[in-house]
C-alpha cells in the first residue's frame, strides 16, 4: 500500500471494537485476567496499562508500518524518544558520536546525564559525510542524526554515514522529526533507530506530547528491552491523539510544505533578509541531497536577518497578527521565534539575528503579508 492509504487503513481494528472507525480511547492502569492459568502464563494481549493498550498498539502497529520497520516504542516527548534510543544502544564505558546540529535538549542530555553513566559524548560535523570514520573510537556504539540539523538546517549524508557505521558494528540512530516517515524512511537509508518527535506533525494539532522509536529487526530486542524497563509509556487519550492527527498527515504536510515554499521564496527577496536556510530551496547548499533522498519536507526553516537592534526586533515581533511565539512547531498554527545555534565542532557563519519560522494550515499569501509588514516595521 502507498502511505496514504497505510494512514487511512493502518493500526485500525474495528472488528475488535464493535465496527467504531477508530480505535477507542483506553484510559486503564490495571486489566483484569479471566482466570488463574492466564494470569500465571500471561497468556493474554494486554497485561497492564504502561505495557500497552489497544489504543497504544494500533498507533505502534501505524507508525512501524509507516517506518518499515519491526516494532515501534511510544514514549511522553520527542526528547524522551531521543533519550530511549540512546541508551538502549550504550553501556559504561562506551562512547557515542552525535552530529552538532542536533536539537539542544538532546545535546544537554548527552552532555549532563550521559557522563553519570560512564558514557562519553562527542560531536562531529554534520557535512562530514563518509569521513565520519576518522571520529571512531574502539569504543564507539552508536552514531546519533538529525537531519536536517537543528535551528541551520544543513543535510547530512544519512545513506554514506549509515554504511560506514554499519561496516564497524556501530548503532545509528536518526532523529527524523523534520521530514517524518512520510517524506523520508532513515531505516529504509540504512539507520537503526528512527526517533520522531511526534508532538509535531505525527498529532499536528499543538495538543498531545508523544515520541516514537521505531528499531529494526537488530535492534528490535534492545529498544524494547530498555524500553519495558525504564517504564516509559503514553496514556490512551494521547495515544488516540496521535492516531487521529496521523490519518491528515499527508494532507497537512504537503499544504504546509508548498506554502513553506512560497513563504521562503518571498523571504529570499526581501532586501532585509541576508540568506534563508532550507534545503528545500534550490539554491540551498543541502538540496541535492534533499532531492536525491527525500519526497517533500516539512514547513520549518530559518532566515537570516541583516545586522539589526533588538529593538528592530521587537518591532517585527511585537506587530505580527498570524505569527503565534511560541517553541514547537509541525502544528496547524505559523509559529516564529528567535534560533539558538549551540556547537562544538562545526562552525555556524556569523551574521544578523536567525530567525525560525513553523508555517502552518493560513493561506500562505497571507502569512507572506503578516511578514511583509513586520519586516516594514522592523525598517522603523
Amino acid at each position: 500500500m502507498k502511505d496514504e492509504t497505510k494512514l487511512t487503513h493502518g493500526g485500525r481494528s474495528s472488528g475488535a471494537h464493535f465496527g467504531t472507525v477508530n480505535t477507542p480511547v483506553y484510559r486503564t492502569s490495571t486489566i483484569l485476567f479471566p482466570d488463574y492459568e492466564t494470569l500465571t502464563t500471561i497468556k493474554q494481549p494486554f497485561v497492564y496499562g504502561r505495557r500497552g493498550t489497544p489504543t497504544s498498539r494500533d498507533l505502534e502497529t501505524l507508525v512501524a508500518d509507516l517506518e518499515g520497520g519491526e516494532r515501534t516504542v511510544l514514549t511522553p516527548s520527542g526528547l524522551s524518544a531521543c533519550t530511549t534510543a540512546i541508551l538502549s544502544a550504550v553501556k559504561a564505558g562506551d562512547h557515542i558520536l552525535v552530529t552538532d546540529g542536533c536539537y539542544g535538549p538532546t545535546r544537554a542530555f548527552c552532555d549532563t546525564i550521559l557522563p553519570r553513566f560512564g558514557v562519553e559524548a562527542t560531536y562531529y560535523d554534520p557535512l562530514v559525510g563518509g569521513e565520519i570514520t576518522r571520529a571512531f573510537r574502539e569504543n564507539t556504539v552508536a552514531v546519533f542524526l538529525e537531519s536536517p540539523s537543528s535551528q541551520s538546517f544543513e543535510m547530512q549524508d544519512v545513506p554514506t554515514i549509515a554504511a560506514a557505521c554499519r561496516a564497524r558494528g556501530i548503532v545509528t540512530m536518526m532523529d527524523n522529526t523534520w521530514g517524518t516517515p512520510l517524506f523520508f524512511k532513515p531505516i529504509a537509508h540504512g539507520v537503526d533507530l528512527s526517533i520522531n518527535a511526534a508532538t509535531k506533525y505525527l498529532v499536528g494539532h499543538a495538543d498531545a506530547s508523544v515520541g516514537t522509536v521505531t528499531a529494526n529487526a537488530a535492534q528490535t530486542e534492545a529498544l524494547t528491552h530498555l524500553h519495558g524497563h525504564f517504564g516509559t509509556s503514553i496514556g490512551g487519550d494521547d495515544a488516540y491523539l496521535t492516531l487521529r492527527g496521523l490519518r491528515t498527515l499527508s494532507v497537512r504536510m504537503r499544504h504546509q510544505f508548498e506554502s513553506g515554499l512560497k513563504v521562503a521564496r518571498f523571504l529570499r527577496s526581501r532586501p532585509e533578509v541576508a540568506r534563508v536556510l532550507y534545503p528545500a530551496l534550490e539554491d540551498d547548499s543541502g538540496h541535492a541531497i534533499f532531492k536525491r533522498d527525500y519526497t517533500g519536507g516539512a514547513a520549518l526553516f530559518a532566515f537570516e536577518i541583516k545586522p539589526c537592534d533588538q529593538e528592530a526586533l521587537r518591532r517585527l515581533f511585537d506587530g505580527l497578527d498570524l505569527f503565534g511565539m511560541g517553541y514547537s512547531w509541525g502544528g496547524y498554527e505559523s509559529l516564529i521565534v528567535p534560533s539558538r545555534m549551540k556547537r562544538s565542532v562545526s562552525v555556524v557563519p556569523e551574521g544578523g539575528p536567525v530567525l525560525r519560522v513553523s508555517i502552518g494550515l493560513e493561506d500562505p499569501d497571507d502569512l507572506i503579508a503578516d511578514l511583509a509588514a513586520g519586516l516594514d516595521r522592523l525598517n522603523g
